[in-house]
């Protein structure tokens, strides 16, 4: 069972997320010499990269990554890349090695084998995967009736293409095999509605159904989830 940390506020909830992090990546650095983590995208990480931003870490020994990323530019509003740089890698965090999952090719099937490259390259196991969830239960670009949702599953590779059944761009995604090959997951729940399906995917059932589920029902590695009233 995932270990909970409940919190009446988005923002005290982020807050203890970052000094969580911070101290897994300050004695992952002091045991192995690099730290490694993988953000998610959205509104909600968005205060835990900024206060992770000012934590006193060797930023020079870590590694960053993203859990998913939409095919577009780099400096689109929607790219995830553009917000880990605009709120993580900022002031002596930008010393960080940040390996993104977007490249030059003209979709994400096309870009998916460097990208997987390039993921490849990251020091195995991550220290981190902060996942985020969906209302339809969604982690990564892993969705409920997505085409790629089986493969995404089952892939013994690190990353893979899929385009959401709803959700607008292609998307580049960390595979569930990606995913528990970490040291530690994070999970960041906001709000009642959010609250309602982590409890029906914590209760049991398909992972089809509410993909967040590959997480939160394994023992394999630790996970802990920050739940948010407000």
């Amino acid at each position: 069972m995932p270990t909970e940390h409940l919190f009446a506020t988005g923002a005290e909830a982020a807050a203890d997320i970052a000094a969580r992090i911070a101290t897994i990546l300050s004695v992952a650095i002091a045991e192995r010499g690099v730290a490694s983590i993988a953000v998610s995208g959205g509104r909600s990480p968005r205060p835990v990269l900024e206060a992770l931003s000012a934590a006193d870490l060797d930023w020079s020994k870590v590694v960053v990554t993203l859990v998913d990323e939409r095919w577009v530019a780099p400096d689109s509003a929607d790219s995830n890349e553009r917000l880990v740089r605009e709120t993580l890698l900022q002031g002596a965090a930008a010393q960080a090695r940040f390996v993104p999952m977007k490249t030059d090719a003209a979709d994400a099937y096309a870009g998916q084998p460097a990208v997987e490259a390039a993921i490849a390259t990251l020091p195995w196991p991550l220290d981190i995967v902060l996942l985020g969830m969906g209302d339809d239960g969604h982690t990564a670009s892993l969705f409920p009736e997505g085409q790629e949702l089986a493969e995404g599953l089952s892939s013994t590779a690190l990353t893979i293409a899929a385009t959401p059944p709803v959700a607008p761009h292609q998307r580049l995604s960390l595979t569930a095999h990606a995913i528990l090959q970490s040291r530690h997951i994070f999970l960041q729940i906001g709000g009642a509605g959010k609250k309602a399906v982590y409890d029906c995917a914590l209760a049991g059932g398909p992972v089809e159904e509410l993909p967040i589920r590959l997480a939160l029902l394994q023992d394999d590695v630790p996970v802990e989830v920050w739940i948010a009233e407000g």
